[in-house]
């Protein structure tokens, strides 16, 4: 038996504004080869209707040989122009190994006291062994369109140059120091421009910190701290115990000038 088509009653409702639509309806009969059934719909409804472009073809079995068929249309997608952005955003939990806590609360038996550690975490005779926990990491992405004259081979050397350094000066509300540059991928769109995305990550620069004793210690967003510890004598508690004597924070990626970047 033959594969016939028919529009169904109800066909061509359609929506205005500024996202039109239209949806046809079909009528399939002659098979239970839904390949075939879906073959003969695509040959039915058209690419264009009314100015819409056909974006989805779907298929129902009602019946042996029995089928609803349904075409969408709508507006064609636009293409992004030269000079237009986007703009992508995600919030995450990254992992960060730590030897001092915000906060310590000691706890010993009736008569003895609990000895201080300054809040070093996981302290023994031998070490501070600390602990890994989970930090918020934001990340963020740009997709630029630029010009064809304006991706030379002395721009990709630089985005090359500026890929795992961290801002020098202010960039995207983030103050210096605080947004790392993890790279680009572009490609060109035939004649007329090229895509590039490129991808950041953010780290919040903190200052007036305290580690045991010491105060006012200053660090970077992508700076990295580490704290050295010594045997003290715990005089309540008649221990020695590790306490931190020094704090470093070390700078551990190159700056660069994001203006360089050519993205505003």
């Amino acid at each position: 038996m033959a594969i016939s088509i028919v529009e169904r009653f109800g066909s061509r409702a359609s929506t205005e504004g500024d996202n039109p639509s239209v949806e046809l309806l079909f009528v399939v009969k002659g098979s239970d080869d839904d390949l075939a059934i879906k073959v003969a719909v695509l040959g039915v409804a058209p690419l264009i209707y009314n100015g819409l472009v056909r974006q989805s073809v779907a298929i129902k079995q009602i019946g042996h040989q029995l089928w609803e068929g349904s075409a969408q249309y709508g507006r064609a997608k636009k293409e992004p122009e030269t000079g237009e952005s986007s703009y992508q955003f995600e919030t995450g939990g990254g992992t960060q190994h730590v030897t001092q806590s915000l906060g310590t609360t000691r706890y010993a038996p009736d008569g003895e006291t609990a000895p201080d550690f300054k809040g070093a975490i996981g302290a023994t005779a031998e070490s501070v062994e600390g602990v890994d926990i989970t930090t918020p990491q934001y990340r963020f992405a740009e997709t630029h369109y630029l010009p064809i004259d304006a991706v030379t081979d002395g721009y990709k050397s630089t985005l090359f140059g500026l890929t795992g350094r961290v801002n020098a000066g202010p960039f995207r509300n983030f103050a210096a120091g605080e947004v790392l540059f993890e790279g680009a991928s572009g490609s060109q769109r035939g004649e007329e421009d090229w895509e590039i995305t490129y991808r950041f990550a953010a780290s919040p620069n903190v200052s007036g910190m305290s580690i045991g004793d010491i105060d006012d210690i200053a660090k970077g967003g992508w700076d990295y701290l580490w704290v050295l510890y010594e045997d003290e004598e715990d005089g309540d508690a008649e221990r020695l115990v590790k306490r931190p004597v020094a704090a470093y924070v070390e700078s551990v990626y190159y700056t660069g000038n994001f203006n360089l970047l050519g993205i505003g």
